[in-house]
């Protein structure tokens, strides 16, 4: 059983780090970033480190938030520079 839930969790981190490497949209990040946390929550927890489980499962939604407010801020910054007509990053 231990070597199925392992698996999964291998398979979570997989998926949400080739999400966030290839896909384009900043949602779409965010939401493979979220199963990237899940599965490296879980490998955390089977290792039996609940104590760092713990601190993780609290510390993913705070970066998650914080990877959130980046993207507004980015794209609020690419609008006022197509706004001035400054489109040379």
């Amino acid at each position: 059983m231990e070597s199925f839930v392992s698996i999964i969790a291998i398979a979570l981190m997989l998926i949400g780090t080739l999400g966030v490497i290839l896909l384009k949209k900043p949602l779409d990040k965010v939401i493979m970033f979220s199963i990237l946390d899940a599965g490296f929550v879980l490998a955390i927890v089977l290792f039996k480190y609940l104590d760092v489980a713990m601190f993780a499962a609290l510390a993913g939604p705070l970066s998650t938030l914080v990877f959130i407010l980046s993207i507004v801020k980015i794209n609020e910054i690419r609008k006022k520079k197509i706004a001035s007509g400054d489109v040379n990053d």
